[in-house]
C-alpha cells in the first residue's frame, strides 16, 4: 500500500526522535493513505515553519511484515479514540504514553481538535463529543512509533 508523508522537506531516512510529543497518537512518524491529504500537510508545515516548500514523500507499507508487532485500529470516532488521543495529547515526556507499534485511525484536525478542547476543559462530556463527531467525515492516519514498525515502510 502507498503511504504519503507532507513536509517542508523530502523524508529520504525517517527518524522518530524528529516526530513533535504531544500528538494525535504519540511522537513517531505519520502517514497518509490520500496524496491530497498529505500535500495539504505539507502546505500547513510550510505555512507554520515559514521554511522550504511542500513536499510528499512516499512509502510502500507492507501489511505482511505486520506479524509480531501491536497494532492499534480505530475505524471511527469512539470513545476508545478520543480517550487515546486526549492521552496521547497530554503526553509530553520523552516516553509513549502507549506500547503500539502502529496506530490506524481518525485524525484530529482543526475541526475535531477544537471539538476535543470542549471536552478537555470540560464544557462538553465523552458522549457529547462522540455524538458532535459523528457529523464529521473522519480523514485517516497511520502512526508509526518505533524502528520495528519502520521495518514495515520502504521509501518508493
Amino acid at each position: 500500500m502507498r503511504l504519503y508523508h507532507g513536509s517542508n522537506l523530502p523524508i529520504s531516512e525517517i527518524d522518530l526522535s524528529k516526530g513533535k510529543k504531544g500528538k494525535d497518537f504519540g511522537q513517531g512518524f505519520y502517514l497518509s493513505a490520500q496524496f491530497a491529504q498529505a500535500h495539504r500537510m505539507a502546505e500547513l508545515t510550510v505555512a507554520k515553519t515559514g521554511e522550504g516548500e511542500p513536499v510528499v514523500s512516499e512509502f510502500i507499507y507492507d501489511e505482511d511484515k505486520v506479524s509480531g508487532l501491536k497494532v492499534l485500529r480505530f475505524e471511527g470516532y469512539t470513545k476508545e479514540w478520543a480517550e487515546f488521543i486526549i492521552m496521547n495529547r497530554r503526553n509530553r515526556t520523552d516516553k509513549q504514553a502507549h506500547d503500539y507499534d502502529i496506530v490506524y485511525g481518525p485524525i484530529a484536525d482543526d475541526t475535531v481538535g477544537a471539538t476535543i478542547n470542549l471536552f478537555i476543559r470540560q464544557y462538553i462530556d465523552l458522549d457529547e463529543l462522540i455524538r458532535r463527531l459523528r457529523f464529521v467525515e473522519p480523514k485517516f492516519q497511520y502512526f508509526f512509533a518505533t524502528p520495528d514498525a519502520l521495518s514495515t515502510l520502504t521509501k518508493a
